[in-house]
């Protein structure tokens, strides 16, 4: 039965039958393999190799700094060809180790091995999770051992799995839910070992018929476990609606979901807690959806992390024409590419190609007052006064129509007959005001 969603949402075009019903296929890297150490929230790893050292698949690479950061560990074995500044989908250079790949892919001693979580103190599951390298790989890049440690474990009531997937053309999340479903649900029962008194809901929309059912016959004797069916809509993934949708439990921008008796993790990340306790394998590959009317042959595919985003477009055939606009991610949130020449990480979800840019073919104009953008916001803002204030750089108005509850979900524009740019502007207000409260 379908639970409860949250006020407001839209129904975009969901494109997803281009990619949901093939199977994963795995694609091994051709070329050097690029390893940014910041790929997370928080502070970048430090490089622990140096030019000319051999390395294992396993191997850690670059080592946490500070306490919000994340371990890097290589996904090939070869030799470190350099250290350098290299581009990454944020556009920004950022310091990288370059691997060479053998293509021997000799792992370190310890990869593969089994272990049983039952036997683990919660301690060791969390460095274990820590040394892993593992982020919430939903897009945000959380480091997921701090996630897991809140302040009183005996205050979490549920672990939601976000196997909601509402980004439009992503399949990726739907394919590991129908390939690797006994992944998803051991990877929760390592987390529900953390968490004494806590269940587990695996949350799904329900235009995944076949993942509920599959997930369902699971968890059937499971006492800690069920699955939660979700409407389709988006953003039904993001952190606040899933929480409420889920449980009727609400937090702001101001709260973590912990604060709420929630923690929150993508199909994904639980998966990758499973491999890293479970089998000893850190984070280093990623399921990446490749799609869109410019792809010859759009799936998903199993990648190293490090792997060059223009290997990936080659795997799906390349391009039936040249695409106007290629994004890192969905159509909704995903990022706008001027070059493919990037590195896969572990926040990679997706690649998205299309022959045609319609956001650029269409000036903006007027704001008619229509009030759509208020409809539709899951936030419950006025983003018609917040532009106002954002086209000011008034950063005190902004924040005083609490614009800093603004989850970035693009709901907004996409509704706007104006064709007004609201969220990128509300975007950089944001950026512009946790910059100022860092200084």
């Amino acid at each position: 039965m379908t639970v409860g969603t949250f006020k407001g949402g839209i129904h975009p075009f969901d494109g997803k039958n281009l990619s949901k019903d093939f199977t994963t296929k795995v694609v091994l890297p051709k070329g050097e393999l690029v390893y940014p150490m910041a790929q997370h929230i928080g502070a970048p790893a430090k490089p622990i190799v140096s030019v000319g050292d051999k390395v294992l698949v396993g191997q850690k690479i670059g080592e946490a700094q500070g306490f919000v950061s994340a371990n890097i560990c290589c996904s090939v074995s070869g030799v470190v060809k350099a250290i350098e500044k290299r581009l990454t989908v944020s556009g920004s250079m950022v310091d990288c180790v370059v691997i060479e790949n053998d293509n021997e892919y000799t792992p370190i001693d310890t990869l593969g091995k089994k272990r049983d979580y039952t036997k683990l103190t919660k301690e060791e599951i969390r460095e274990g999770i820590k040394e892993a390298g593992i982020v919430g790989m939903g897009g945000a890049g959380f480091p997921t051992h701090i996630k897991l440690t809140p302040k009183d474990d005996n205050a979490i009531d549920y672990i939601l799995v976000n196997g909601a997937e509402c980004e439009p053309y992503l399949t990726s999340d739907y394919r590991m839910m129908l390939e690797e479903p006994e992944k998803i649900v051991g990877g929760l029962k390592v987390i529900l070992q953390l968490f004494d008194h806590a269940k587990g809901l695996i949350c799904i929309e329900d235009n995944k018929p076949e993942a509920i059912k599959r997930l369902k016959e699971l968890v059937k004797n499971e006492e800690r476990m069920e699955v939660t069916v979700l409407e389709t809509k988006y953003p039904q993934g993001a952190e606040r609606q899933l929480i409420y949708a889920a449980t009727g439990r609400k937090i702001n921008s101001s709260m973590l979901p912990s604060d709420a008796g929630c923690v929150v993790d993508n199909v994904d990340t639980v998966i990758s807690i499973y491999m890293a306790i479970c089998e000893s394998t850190p984070l280093i590959r990623r399921i990446v959806t490749v799609t869109g009317d410019a792809i010859k042959s759009p799936q998903n595919f199993n990648v190293k992390t490090g792997t060059n985003y223009a290997e990936l477009i080659d795997a799906a055939g390349g391009f039936t024409s040249q695409p106007e606009k290629i994004v890192s991610g969905g159509p909704m949130m995903g990022i706008a590419l001027f070059n493919i020449n990037i590195p896969v990480t572990k926040t990679s979800s997706a690649l998205l190609c299309l022959t045609k840019d319609e956001v650029a073919e269409q000036e903006p104009t007027a704001c008619i007052r229509c009030g759509r953008c208020v409809e539709a916001c899951p936030s419950k803002v006025i983003p018609q006064k917040l532009l106002e204030y954002a086209e000011k750089f008034d950063d005190e108005g902004f924040q005083k129509l609490n614009g800093m509850e603004c989850c970035e979900c693009g709901s907004c524009t996409f509704v706007c007959p104006a064709r007004r740019r609201l969220t990128q502007a509300f975007k950089q207000t944001r950026r512009s005001i946790l910059s100022n409260r860092k200084k």
